[in-house]
């Protein structure tokens, strides 16, 4: 089975906010809630991929920092492997430009998102503080 391989974005600002983004429609899984990021091409770094996904879907210039987790998830359609990586700074304003919507959540409400099933896994672990940003 083909694993695709994801990078995603963990954006936090001062005070304990994170970015959210729901999916749109016409897309796999519309309506639920992810870290922003996309697939990495044939060539691209993880983190790479990250920075030109986070100016395509959101019109920022991200300044990519580290990885913090690497999780392997299999949906119907197949395997995926997501890395996320912290953002804590980006110049320019940002912008939705492909998602159903995009807001900022506090730490502590995370798990009552409706987060694609790969991405469980990192929410709770945020919301429960085992995850050091």
């Amino acid at each position: 089975m083909k694993v695709t391989e994801v990078a995603a974005a963990v954006i936090e600002r001062p005070g304990g906010e994170f970015l959210l983004a729901q999916r749109p429609e016409g897309k796999p899984y519309p309506g639920y809630w992810e870290f922003p990021g996309g697939k990495i091409e044939p060539g691209e770094t993880p983190e790479a991929a990250l920075a030109r996904e986070l100016r395509e879907e959101l019109g920022i210039e991200a300044e990519i920092g580290r990885r913090l987790a690497v999780i392997r998830h299999t949906y119907q359609y197949g395997e995926v492997e997501l890395q996320f990586f912290l953002v804590e700074r980006y110049a320019g304003e940002l912008a939705n430009l492909i998602f159903q919507e995009v807001r900022w959540a506090p730490m502590q409400t995370l798990p009552e998102y409706a987060f694609l099933a790969a991405d469980r896994e990192l929410v709770h672990d945020l919301a429960e503080g085992k995850l050091v940003i």
